[in-house]
């Protein structure tokens, strides 16, 4: 039987940072897949000419999903990862 309300993933999307056509590459994970984090945790680095960007866990749980390798191109509004709130993850 399904739970009336499941409770979905948050994603971490790649912020629009104003940067126009430069490339964006995601280029450290910061914690692995599978991984607890806390909110605020760095979660992965993101690297443009001359600058790099961390973002941030936007709340406390599991990292359950990572949609993109490292040294890959990211773009504005693109899904990276996922996390599984704290108080679901069991």
């Amino acid at each position: 039987m399904k739970s009336p309300n499941p409770i979905k993933p948050v994603p971490i999307v790649v912020p629009d940072l104003g940067l126009g056509e430069t490339p964006l590459i995601l280029s450290l994970w910061l914690v692995p897949q599978g991984s607890n984090v806390l909110e605020g945790d760095r979660i992965v680095e993101l690297a443009t000419n001359p600058a790099t960007v961390d973002l941030l866990a936007p709340i406390t749980g599991e990292c359950v999903h990572q949609f993109v390798d490292e040294d890959t191109i990211v773009f504005p509004g693109m899904v990276v990862a996922e996390i599984l709130p704290e108080d679901v993850q069991k």
